[in-house]
């Protein structure tokens, strides 16, 4: 393996490959991939857990396959980088690896205020490590080219890289996943260490990392909560742990008002009896921004998903305070937002993209063209001669020409059953009002476009209804203005439903595909034991690289004066080392 590491050493290996854009969530051929791979894997991951072979093959329960290497430095300070949802488009994947590699990085907070950080001693990756679907093309392509572009070489003591799978990575069973991170293979600079998918790591001043799997369901498999019920055995009183998680189930059950956990889900009782009250930081990645919720006791939770993958809103439903809850008897306190990047307003501005929907979405305006175009001919009526003084008329005639064609009903409530599917599935009374008028605006549309279709070859052009050349007329107007006026609709239906309604956060910015607004942490256990998160973003990433001077730790480095260099969020996080105990509830 030191050999195979020794032949990347040399310089410019991925200078000159092709460099992948951000995923085209709307392209219809993606879109037909990803619900297959989901069909798939739901069916598959319900019927064979790849976690249960993993841990027949791999038995050991003691922790000590996935020891910590001692990588502290003069000062007795030691160092972890975490990284989530990584793997979309060069830019934005390669823009934090590249930063993320630097032996150390001099960060200003928002006030100004200086602070050194070193790299890590051990990656995390925390979750979706490849978009759209894992496969060994799509992981080499989008996650290791960056990763071993950005750092090529590390001297001993390597440092190690761990990695939780998240649904992504899910999608083909974990077989990518594991080929990559539980085989001791390299991963660039670092060296991979675990034999499953999930791994405890001891560090020091009696800190603990562990890293858990949910599979697609959020749960987690017994012999995983046996795994860490042997890990907890070894802890002190004083042990205080940082817990990765996929998925920020926190801000889930906070906004859907639901126990996101699900019957049978080991999940809250790994974390309320198995570890207690030792977890101090709580880390996930699946929401692809950065979030920070505190506790009065100091308990941080931090969704941190901004390792490249597209950015999600931070205006979405209202995560302000995290509720009390009570679950088997233990009752986890409030949280209160601390901070959250981008802001919430600039969130809600970009959000306003959506106007340019067809233009950031080129290939998607095919679906609406051809939907359009088949409504239109299921209900073709003869208004060629009606003016718009005659709408009425021409509306009526329109209703009367669906209403005797079965074909036409069938295909009418096909629409509006499908509009009513995609709406926001987390609120029933949305799903009600908002799907039905989505539909009405694409029927609106279809009429109007048949209308002027018909009236152009008829009325203008002098065409009989109903002949060949009147016809494809009609289709070419029906599809062009589909292609355009489709696209525009749902981008407006988007903007309004997040802007105004607070739904649709996923769909509303998958469709702006946005690079910039990464984000990575990098966490410091100092010689005293104490924990200090810094939270570091990525305003702007470049868009353009060039080759790295000699003796440079990246094979490409900037070249873009509009990129932004990296910054701290907000002032570095201190949690205390001793536990505090959580006030009495009012």
């Amino acid at each position: 393996m030191e050999e195979g590491h020794a032949a990347r050493r040399g310089k410019g290996r991925w200078g000159n490959l092709a460099r992948c854009g951000m995923v085209g969530w709307y392209d219809p051929r993606q879109l037909a991939r990803t619900a297959g791979e989901v069909f798939v894997s739901t069916i598959i991951g319900k019927h064979a857990d790849h976690r249960l072979i993993e841990a027949l093959f791999n038995p050991s329960k003691d922790g000590t396959d996935c020891t910590a290497p001692d990588g502290r430095g003069q000062d007795g300070a030691f160092w972890i980088d975490y990284v989530a949802d990584t793997g979309d488009g060069w830019d934005s994947t390669y823009g934090v690896a590249f930063h993320l590699s630097q032996p150390s990085l001099a960060l200003e907070t928002p006030d100004g205020i200086r602070h050194e950080t070193r790299r890590g001693s051990i990656l995390i990756l925390g979750g979706d490590e490849v978009y759209p679907t894992p496969n060994r093309e799509g992981y080499e392509l989008r996650t290791v080219r960056a990763y071993e572009t950005a750092l090529p070489w590390t001297d001993p003591p390597h440092p190690r890289v761990f990695a939780i799978p998240g649904n992504h990575d899910w999608y083909d069973s974990l077989v990518a996943f594991t080929r990559l991170y539980c085989s001791g293979r390299w991963f660039g600079g670092w060296k991979t260490q675990q034999p499953r998918s999930y791994f405890a790591l001891k560090l020091p001043h009696d800190w603990w990392l562990l890293g858990t799997d949910v599979q697609l369901g959020s749960d987690i498999d017994c012999p995983q909560v046996e795994y860490f019920c042997e890990i907890a055995s070894r802890m002190s009183k004083e042990s205080r742990i940082i817990l990765c998680n996929a998925e920020p189930e926190w801000i889930y059950q906070a906004v859907y008002g639901r126990d996101v956990i699900g019957a049978g889900s080991n999940l809250s009782f790994l974390e309320n009896h198995v570890l207690k009250r030792h977890v101090a930081v709580f880390l996930a990645g699946d929401l692809h921004h950065y979030r920070r919720h505190e506790a009065p006791n100091g308990t941080q939770k931090i969704s941190a998903g901004g390792g490249g993958a597209f950015l999600h809103p931070t205006h979405g439903l209202d995560v302000s305070i995290l509720p009390e809850t009570v679950a088997s008897g233990i009752m986890t306190p409030a949280f209160a937002l601390k901070a959250s990047f981008p802001d919430q307003n600039t969130s809600r501005r970009l959000a306003w993209r959506n106007l340019a929907f067809p233009f950031l979405n080129p290939w998607f305006g095919i679906v609406p063209a051809t939907l359009y175009l088949l409504t239109a001919w299921s209900a073709k009526a003869s208004i060629g001669s009606l003016g718009l003084s005659a709408w009425g008329q021409a509306l009526e005639t329109t209703l009367g020409a669906i209403v005797n064609g079965p074909f036409a009903v069938f295909w009418v409530l096909v629409i509006f059953l499908g509009f009513f599917l995609f709406t926001d599935t987390r609120s029933k009374p949305y799903r009600v009002i908002a799907g039905p008028i989505h539909a009405l605006a694409h029927l609106s549309a279809v009429f109007l476009l048949g209308w002027a279709a018909t009236y152009l070859g008829v009325s203008v052009c002098g065409l009989e209804f109903g002949s060949i050349r009147q016809l494809l007329l009609a289709g070419t107007v029906v599809a062009l203005g589909g292609y355009f006026a489709g696209s525009w609709i749902l981008g407006l239906y988007l903007l309004i439903s997040l802007n105004g309604f607070r739904r649709h956060s996923n769909e509303a910015f998958s469709s702006l595909r946005i690079r910039d607004w990464k984000c990575f942490l990098r966490l410091r256990i100092d010689a005293q034991g104490e924990l200090t998160l810094f939270p570091i973003g990525i305003r702007r990433v470049p868009r353009r690289w060039k080759p790295s001077p000699g003796g440079g730790t990246s094979d490409l480095s900037p070249d873009d004066p509009r990129a932004t260099p990296p910054h701290l969020i907000e002032e570095p996080i201190r949690v205390r080392r001793h536990r505090t105990a959580n006030p009495a509830p009012k």
